[in-house]
């Protein structure tokens, strides 16, 4: 295959974020709307509410990135999400996906604003109700440590006076945050995803370096 057979195969692929997308409402469809999830008080229906918040209301995503008044004002508008529409309807929207009016559903970004929320929130559900790590294909971990590579500074943004590697297991290594002591977490890109996530209790990840700057590590907040 070549030109523009190739070319055509690569349109027709689904991205990893519509795979994640799909794999978790099957999921959600199954587990129904009490179901746990990793997200701190968040059941499945108050997952699903604000995915769809997500999708539909640009005015909510501020607050998805600031805290105080514009983080409280999403939260208000998952919650009227949540109140105003049945789950098995939020979960048929979350899989129709976002608008091409959508911030997050414009052509060319729909994939790169949505690899990250999808399958760490699918993660969120699997994890939080008994499923283990999972064999992820080598298409998704090259995704995602790409996207990585990109935001790791993003996400380590609260670590403060040291250094973190990150070291995907059998290939790189990157500079996540510049600093000394340095700490370095080594594992898949998947399980380091979760890890810079704030999964880190279900996160497959091991640490090495300075003890007491591994120790800051776990115990700072990461993630957006």
């Amino acid at each position: 295959m070549c030109g523009r057979d190739q070319e055509a195969a690569a349109l027709s692929t689904p991205g990893i974020a519509q795979q994640e997308r799909v794999a978790l409402c099957d999921l959600l469809d199954e587990l129904g709307p009490q179901a746990p999830t990793l997200c701190d008080g968040w059941t499945t229906h108050d997952l699903a509410a604000h995915l769809v918040t997500r999708d539909t209301r640009p005015d909510a995503i501020p607050g998805l990135l600031i805290p105080g008044a514009p983080e409280r004002r999403t939260h208000r508008l998952e919650a009227q999400t949540k109140r105003a529409v049945p789950y098995g309807e939020l979960v048929r929207r979350i899989r129709s996906g976002p608008s091409p009016l959508s911030p997050l559903g414009v052509p060319g970004l729909r994939e790169l604003v949505n690899i990250h929320e999808y399958f760490v929130h699918h993660e969120d559900v699997r994890r939080a109700n008994g499923a283990g790590p999972r064999a992820v294909d080598e298409r998704r971990e090259r995704a995602l440590w790409r996207r990585l590579r990109a935001i790791a500074p993003l996400l380590l943004r609260r670590v403060q006076g040291i250094g973190v590697e990150l070291e995907r297991t059998g290939d790189g290594i990157i500079t996540g945050l510049a600093g000394s002591p340095m700490v370095r977490l080594r594992g898949t890109a998947s399980e380091l995803f979760l890890y810079l996530f704030n999964r880190k209790a279900v996160a497959d990840v091991e640490i090495s370096g300075d003890a007491d700057a591994a120790v800051q590590l776990v115990e700072t907040r990461l993630g957006i």
